[in-house]
């Protein structure tokens, strides 16, 4: 009713099948790109490295409309950007949805707004809580079920979720069964005991179409030397060196305060120095600003430059900077991290390695927070010292930090 006179227009556009042909590219570069999706099996279950083709992957797997999920808004936003840009001119209608999604549709375009929330899009982007409803049959869940049901499912990166939200994507996964739709699980880093139950409720390997890369590919996808220092006061020299070289430096704080405080004192010390702080305490519009000049312009650039931020850039950002010096966290954040660094993949670029400082875990319970003192105290043991992190160890490291779900 919002649309008055135009509203059977774009009626039309509701509950059509995208055409996702243009994920059918090869290129060797990219294993997943070289392996069939015509498995009859319904559901999928993709374990990779980031930068293997994973997301192509998961979308040649779909056969009809599209529900993409991601832990985090910037990823969210990223993904929305990507999908349009492929697709966006085939007429199918790719929608955003979380709770600043209208700060991204461009200004001015009241009508595209109002069809974010609407039911029926080609392909929709979200967040995990935009299904909610469905678990606690909370207001709109009846529209959001008629909206999910036939359709694929594209859950990306569930192990980044705390263990409750973990609990809600389980019980989504039980009814999105029910609903009859396709599921189909990527992961860079998932704990054995979290993929076997998952892989459990999806209906075991009769059902589900299991995808890993073979040791060889995965060792060309060692990208990163991995150095443990004991604070912020020992990476400054680090800091020094990088920036004189012409590099792009990545830091990251578990706390919103720490990166601000950490970024207050780097512009101290390089004020001529291109640089930038975000995290999800910025005004919305602001944050969503910062975001686009991240990828646009820093990730972009070939002059020395510093951006300082928190768990905002961990997933599904396609960055690529040159050095990273982090805050430890658990380890499969801290590997979903690590892949901002180093992470365009070139004949040229295989088997040539950029340095990660990670720093020693906090004394006390608060300074650990969000995460669990003793879960960064395992994750930091089994990291590597001053060696390369090699990807065929990844889920030996990960099964030890998380031997249960």
């Amino acid at each position: 009713s919002a649309l008055n006179e135009k509203a059977e227009i774009n009626l039309d556009k509701l509950f059509v099948k995208p055409d996702l042909s243009f994920y059918n590219r090869q290129n060797v570069l990219y294993p997943l790109s070289m392996i069939a999706t015509d498995d009859k099996r319904k559901h999928t279950m993709v374990t990779a490295p980031t930068g293997a083709g994973k997301t192509d992957f998961l979308l040649r797997r779909c056969r009809g409309r599209v529900f993409y999920t991601l832990p985090f808004q910037a990823s969210i936003n990223a993904m929305y950007d990507r999908i349009k840009a492929d697709i966006g001119d085939t007429g199918a209608q790719v929608h955003l949805l979380h709770a600043t999604s209208d700060l991204k549709i461009e200004e001015g375009c009241l009508e595209e707004r109002i069809m974010q929330r609407h039911i029926g899009a080609s392909v929709k982007v979200l967040t995990p809580h935009q299904m909610a409803s469905i678990v606690f049959g909370i207001k709109g869940y009846e529209a959001m079920v008629e909206d999910l049901r036939g359709c694929d499912v594209i859950l990306d990166e569930i192990h980044t979720y705390s263990g409750e939200v973990q609990s809600i994507v389980l019980r989504i996964i039980e009814i999105l069964l029910a609903l009859d739709c396709r599921v189909h699980v990527g992961t860079a880093t998932m704990p054995s005991s979290l993929y076997n139950k998952v892989l459990a409720l999806l209906g075991g390997s009769c059902s589900v179409y299991e995808i890993s890369l073979s040791k060889d590919v995965l060792q060309t996808f060692n990208r990163h030397i991995i150095h443990k220092i004991s604070g912020w006061n020992q990476s400054f020299d680090i800091i020094d060196h990088a920036i004189a070289n012409g590099e792009k430096v990545l830091l990251v704080c578990n706390q919103v305060k720490r990166s601000q405080q950490l970024y207050e004192i780097l512009s101290e010390r390089y004020p001529a120095v291109k640089r930038m702080l975000i995290h999800s305490r910025f005004k919305r519009a602001d944050r969503q600003q910062l975001e686009t000049k991240l990828k646009t312009d820093f990730n972009m650039s070939d002059e020395a430059c510093f951006v300082v931020s928190t768990q905002v850039v961990e997933v599904s950002l396609d960055i690529s900077f040159d050095l990273m010096i982090t805050e430890c966290a658990p380890i499969d954040a801290l590997i979903q991290r690590f892949g901002r660094i180093n992470r365009k993949r070139s004949k040229l670029t295989i088997g040539h390695y950029k340095d990660i400082y990670v720093l020693a875990p906090p004394l006390a319970d608060k300074d650990a927070l969000p995460y669990s003192l003793d879960v960064l105290k395992r994750s930091y043991e089994v990291l590597p010292k001053d060696d390369v992190l090699q990807e065929t160890d990844v889920q030996d490291k990960l099964d030890a930090v998380y031997p249960n779900v």
